[in-house]
């Protein structure tokens, strides 16, 4: 969904971003002609950069969506994590895995090596790294599936729009997991309320409540920067917390009801009640967040990471006429609907991605990925600050999570230390400053 504060904003911070992009600028132009593939005919090499349970999930979705896609490549910082995978693909897919010892990379410069072999990347890793990544993928000419959240905080979304644009110059893919746009069901919901289902728009209740997570006990021998990247969605400078990893879904869903409208500003609390143990790293296990639009509306978002709580994932639209749930694909008011299909829009955005590199006629879903993704960094910065955050504000930061990804490097101290006993530090509003 376009709007107008989506085309001057990408255009800014390519502008902003044009010395990190310039290498790669007189290819911009360039048609990528080696990529218009004969439908069912050659060869589409695919790499993973990352190698947990999305991406493996991904990939098997990525070789069922064109026969004559190929797994060629594969990085992860553990061997032990990419060999495990392998052999789970390798049974999914057996006839279509072609990755020898030597196309398996560690570290955190693995990327690289995946994105030089590969014609297509799927990338889903600690998100503080996708912005960085897509970027080289793109500037190495290569089509992009990049998973949810497309970043972690202003700077890195500042380069994602910049790749996304690029992307558009190159005629290259970049396609979003953000699943939801890709559902039947929720589009056929969400045109219902553009259609008048539920009336005006009043309101916007988003819930992902949930126990955690990816929680892993600790491995012997492991280093601190090691156990950190293994257990990556506790670490706040690697995952960006739960408001950006989970209600970022919540989120795209509501941009898409209000057109890519986005908020004006936003006001937060969160903090750590009852999962503090090292185990759980430094990251909020609760978090509220008050949204505002300038016409009026207002979108309430919760999450939260605790057990023994009640859970409920929900994305609610309340109208003047009545109300819509869009992850029940349901109506209820003046007018009653549901929809009864069956869809899988996991598949469904790999079948997309394929055909149109086969088409040469390419998706770019940059608008609301950056976009949607910004509401969720917003949110959460104005939970760990106590303050209210604006979308200028936002926009025009160029605030990072220190280190920036570019910077990490294998063997380097870990950015966060635990204390003496054993758990780490968590930011404090009212007291924390970071834009």
């Amino acid at each position: 969904m376009k709007n107008q504060t989506d085309s001057s904003v990408t255009r800014r911070h390519f502008l902003r971003t044009s010395a990190t992009v310039a290498a790669a600028s007189t290819l911009a132009s360039l048609e990528v002609a080696r990529f218009a593939h004969a439908a069912g005919g050659d060869m589409i090499k695919v790499g993973m950069i990352g190698c947990g349970g999305r991406n493996s999930g991904a990939i098997v979705q990525a070789l069922t969506a064109d026969k004559g896609a190929r797994l060629v490549a594969m990085c992860d910082i553990f061997m032990d994590r990419i060999q495990d995978k392998l052999n789970h693909i390798r049974a999914a897919k057996p006839d279509q895995v072609q990755v020898t010892r030597d196309h398996c990379f560690t570290g955190f410069d693995g990327y690289k090596r995946v994105i030089e072999a590969a014609d297509v990347v799927l990338i889903a890793n600690a998100a503080k790294f996708h912005p960085l990544q897509t970027l080289a993928a793109i500037q190495a000419g290569k089509h992009v599936f990049v998973e949810k959240p497309h970043g972690i905080d202003p700077a890195g979304i500042n380069v994602l729009r910049a790749a996304c644009e690029l992307a558009k110059q190159k005629k290259l893919s970049v396609v979003s997991g953000l699943q939801s746009r890709y559902h039947a069901g929720y589009a056929e919901t969400v045109q219902r309320i553009h259609d008048g289902a539920i009336g005006d728009v009043i309101a916007i209740e988003e819930n992902f409540l949930r126990a955690p997570y990816g929680v892993t006990e600790r491995q012997p021998g492991l280093t601190e920067l090691e156990w950190q990247c293994s257990t990556q969605y506790h670490f706040v400078w690697l995952s960006g917390d739960d408001v950006v990893q989970s209600l970022v879904h919540n989120f795209d869903r509501a941009n898409w009801v209000l057109h890519g409208q986005p908020p004006v500003k936003c006001h937060g609390l969160g903090g750590r009640s009852s999962m503090v143990e090292p185990v759980y790293g430094n990251v909020f296990d609760h978090h509220s967040v008050v949204y505002e639009f300038a016409n009026g509306v207002r979108m309430y978002g919760f999450c939260r990471t605790t057990t023994g709580c009640y859970d409920e994932s929900s994305s609610i639209v309340l109208g003047a006429k009545g109300r819509a749930s869009i992850t029940r694909c349901e109506i209820r008011g003046a007018t009653d609907w549901r929809w009864r299909g069956q869809c899988d829009p996991y598949q469904i955005e790999h079948d997309r991605l394929f055909a149109a590199i086969r088409s040469g006629d390419p998706i770019n879903n940059g608008g609301y990925m950056a976009d949607s993704t910004m509401i969720g960094i917003m949110g959460q910065i104005s939970c760990y600050t106590g303050k209210e955050v604006t979308w200028e504000q936002i926009n025009q930061s160029d605030f990072a999570y220190p280190p920036r990804p570019e910077d990490c490097r294998d063997g380097m101290e870990a950015p966060v230390k635990p204390g003496a006993d054993g758990t780490y530090p968590v930011y404090i509003p009212g007291q924390t400053k970071l834009i």
